[in-house]
Formats: C-alpha cells, sequence, structure tokens
C-alpha cells in the first residue's frame, strides 16, 4: 500500500466536547504535520453539565463506530470532567469492553502517565471547573496516589462548563504567576476546553502541563518522534499558530 498524500506517519482520532473550541487547534499545534487528525464530536442533550460530561464517556463506544473503517494509529478521549465525575474504576470498565485494533486513552490516564515519567507526586492544579467538579477531581488523583496540595479556581462567567471556553491562555498565566509553587513537583492544567499552550511554553521552576498536552504525548509515545516524553516541534508551531 502506497503511502497516504495525508497522515504519512499515523492517524490520530480524537474525542473533543461538543462546543469547545480549542482541542481539535491544540491539537493541530501538537502533532507533527505528518500526522492527521480525526476528530468526533462528543455530543449530549442534558442540560447539566455533569450529566453532559458522564454521558460523553459513558457513550465513547457509540463515537468510535463513526469512524467505520478508518485505521487509526491511536484514539484520545479529550475530555478530563468526564473521568472525574465517573471515577477511575467505572472509567476503567467502559475502556476494558471496548475492542478495537487500537489503542485507547482518557485525557486522564495521559495526565497519570506523564506525571509517572516526570516522577512527580506533590501536584498542584489550576481548573476552570466549578466546585463539583474540582472535588471529583481532588478525588480522583488522591484515590491515584497523588499528593494534591491544592486545587486553584480559574474564574469563568458561569457554573455552565461550556464558559471554559470563554478563557485564554493569560488567564492560567495570571493564575501560575500569583501560585507558589516552590512545594510542588508539577502544576496540571486541567481542562481540554482551556487554553494553555502559551502558558506551557513559558519557563517555570517545576514542570506545567496540560490534559491537552499530556494526551497528545500519550497518543505519540511509540509512534512519533518525541522531545523526552513531549511532542517535538510544538513550540515553532504554536508560534506560527497564534498571535503575539
Amino acid at each position: 500500500m502506497s503511502q497516504p498524500d495525508y497522515g504519512s506517519s499515523g492517524r490520530y482520532g480524537i474525542g473533543t466536547p461538543q462546543a469547545t473550541p480549542t482541542v481539535e487547534p491544540e491539537f493541530g499545534i501538537l502533532m507533527p504535520r505528518t500526522a492527521s487528525l480525526h476528530a468526533v464530536r462528543l455530543t449530549s442533550l442534558q442540560e447539566k453539565s455533569e450529566d453532559r460530561l458522564c454521558e460523553y464517556l459513558e457513550s465513547v463506544s457509540d463515537y468510535l463506530e463513526r469512524f467505520d473503517r478508518l485505521q487509526l494509529s491511536a484514539f484520545g478521549f479529550a475530555c478530563t470532567a468526564s473521568s472525574y465525575l465517573l471515577g477511575q474504576k467505572t472509567e476503567d470498565k467502559i475502556l476494558s469492553r471496548l475492542r478495537r485494533s487500537y489503542d485507547i486513552f482518557t485525557a486522564t490516564q495521559a495526565i497519570d502517565w506523564t506525571l509517572k515519567k516526570l516522577t512527580a507526586k506533590r501536584i498542584l492544579i489550576a481548573a476552570p471547573y466549578p466546585k463539583t467538579i474540582r472535588e471529583a477531581g481532588y478525588d480522583y488523583w488522591t484515590n491515584a496516589g497523588y499528593d494534591v496540595r491544592e486545587i486553584l479556581h480559574i474564574e469563568t462567567t458561569s457554573t455552565d462548563t461550556r464558559s471554559i471556553y470563554e478563557l485564554q491562555s493569560q488567564d492560567a498565566i495570571a493564575m501560575l504567576e500569583s501560585s507558589n509553587l516552590d512545594d510542588v513537583d508539577a502544576v496540571l492544567l486541567s481542562g481540554t476546553g482551556m487554553p494553555s499552550l502559551k502558558a506551557l511554553a513559558l519557563d517555570w521552576p517545576v514542570p506545567v502541563v496540560s490534559s491537552n498536552l499530556c494526551l497528545a504525548a500519550r497518543m505519540m509515545d511509540g509512534r512519533e518522534p518525541l522531545d523526552g516524553i513531549f511532542p517535538q516541534g510544538w513550540r515553532e508551531r504554536l508560534a506560527q499558530a497564534t498571535v503575539t
């Protein structure tokens, strides 16, 4: 079989919440140009944010069917809050029922993989979630064995998680600049819908990672060239894709 015009190094599927404007652009920057990205929108008619987010992960098998016969290199479920609300045991049970020829990773699995690579145990989390999801996130990472020193709340205009999409990287930068990072091994910017790559590109005293960065790195591990554990060249692609 000849090389395809697009995606010669890999074809990657991504499941992204229905209203987010953030996931595809950030993955387009994180992925190398020879990789192709194929997105499916996670949809739900539930009005309550928590119910909507749970339904995304509970229905993941249906979303995978929408790729039909497209042969993926890996699939990433880009919604961290879904895993927080359902918990790791339910998350693992859902994923164990999936039978595909390619690897499937959730954002939370990718974050755990990244933090272990960084040997980070004491973590600070900054997130734009409402209180219910922040508390679920604290429980998720504490149960996973991490010492969560604090979950900082990045303010949004409402408790509907769609308001996260109004944020900019500067909101995360301002939070980090006002935080004490001396007593942690790493900082997690949690939430795939919150723009964060400009924040990650700055120099900080400890590693600062995001849901999207971790998921891209996990999906590419063993399939694409990496700079340590992170995608090569993403900072250069970020500079080309954004206004300074």
